[in-house]
């Protein structure tokens, strides 16, 4: 009698989460011409806590996909910060650069992410939600050849195999710690808390950025980190707090934190808790490439799951999108090499790309998060420093990681400078 069984199902790359990293990894693998499926065991749209703004090094990312990113497509559009600190308000555009967009853009995640994963099928990808992977599928070597499964309302078990698997799990990173790849304890690891409110102030040119947490301006429950109000053009805002360092914090309640921030704008206003329309909700960030290595035995780390968001200000979404298309970049190279030590080769110099991109930024970030645990330092710095627009124009490139290097002007080469003389994390 002929075997009747159900062949298990395979691509030449697995992606496990359909988040930004997920998505980006999935398109580029597509457009190279791979056969990829995206296993994300939600369904679309989902929430997803974020403060839903790119910057402009998100806007390239986009862009560089081929995503319509304009007004008309429902994208906000934002031309800088509005940022508070030590009793001063300023206004301050993104910077005029070569190499990057000067503006920045919001979206809510449940539409960015749907939107994306969308993006990836289009491209060629295979979409499937309502799966979850388990566990890592490895072969007699321990080498990962595939994912464990758990599919639909009934949790049905199932194998996928493949040649290579990518892990955009976010800070979860299920298969990374299957495979002995725990977060690293020295390295800092923020939460934010977020909710939408129904305000007057959804249209503005500006992100606000507070600093100022209380009346009496930073405190050791809310440093180092900051508020944002973030005006969603629908009739609605994104409001939240994210401390950026779990490790320098006094252990406050980050909710707590927020909700008195909020109560120092006005009434009018209508940024507390009677104009909610969602449930507070935190999420970590997980930072300075906080599990490594990015790349072991068949599994490629992309996004939250490898600790890519930056220090200096918490985004995560611009390097999940980059480090998605590193890592789709570096298994199409791979997969064009006979399998064996050349192949190999070419995967292990994915966490050397990694490094080498973010690893001094990241380092200066870390620095950075000492400074601003201090609310005494950041009262003097803010109070002082948001007097001088070429100050403030020059911390906004840094701490944006948006400059254009040794090609740009006597700011950004003495950025490239510093940046060059910091040792990678």
């Amino acid at each position: 009698m002929a075997d009747t069984a159900t062949p298990e199902p395979s691509a030449d790359v697995l992606v496990v989460g359909a988040g930004p990293a997920g998505s980006s990894a999935a398109y580029w693998l597509a457009r190279a011409g791979l056969d990829v499926a995206v296993l994300e065991k939600s369904a679309f749209p989902r929430e997803k806590v974020c403060g839903d703004g790119l910057t402009p090094r998100g806007v390239k990312a986009l862009d560089e996909m081929g995503i319509d990113t304009s007004p008309a497509a429902g994208w906000v559009r934002h031309k800088g910060l509005r940022v508070a600190g030590g009793g001063q308000v300023v206004e301050v555009d993104w910077p005029q650069l070569e190499n990057w967009p000067d503006y920045s853009l919001v979206r809510r995640r449940s539409e960015f992410d749907a939107q994306l994963a969308e993006h990836a099928r289009a491209a060629g990808a295979r979409v499937h939600t309502g799966v979850t992977v388990t566990d890592p599928l490895l072969d007699d070597a321990g080498r990962v050849v595939g994912v464990h499964t758990l599919t639909g309302p009934e949790k049905e078990p199932g194998t996928w195999r493949a040649q290579l698997v990518v892990s955009a799990e976010g800070l979860s990173g299920r298969l990374a710690k299957s495979l002995g790849l725990v977060r690293r304890e020295d390295r800092p690891l923020g939460v934010a808390v977020r909710r939408y409110v129904t305000t007057p102030r959804t249209d503005d040119d500006y992100l606000d950025i507070s600093f100022d947490l209380s009346a009496d301006g930073p405190t050791a429950a809310s440093m180092p980190g900051y508020g944002w109000v973030f005006g969603m053009g629908d009739g609605t805002a994104n409001v939240g707090f994210g401390l950026l360092d779990t490790r320098r914090g006094d252990g406050g309640d980050h909710r707590e934190v927020l909700r008195q921030w909020l109560a120092t704008f006005p009434a009018e206003d209508q940024l507390d808790e009677e104009h909610a329309v969602t449930p507070l909700r935190g999420a970590g960030l997980p930072m300075a490439l906080h599990r490594g290595p990015a790349y072991t035995r068949g599994l490629l780390l992309a996004g939250d799951a490898a600790g890519t968001v930056n220090p200096f200000n918490g985004e995560g979404i611009s390097y999940a999108m980059e480090t998605g298309r590193m890592a789709a970049e570096t298994a199409t190279d791979a997969l064009a090499r006979p399998d064996g030590p050349r192949r190999e080769a070419a995967l292990r110099r994915y966490p050397e790309r990694l490094r080498a991109a973010y690893g001094r930024h990241h380092r200066l970030g870390m620095g950075f998060l000492a400074l601003l645990s201090r609310p005494d330092v950041v009262r003097f710095a803010t109070a002082h420093g948001l007097k001088r627009p070429a100050m403030v124009d020059a911390a906004l490139r840094l701490m944006g990681n948006l400059t254009d290097g040794r090609d740009g002007d006597r700011v950004d080469r003495a950025i490239a400078a510093l940046t060059r003389l910091t040792p990678a994390v």
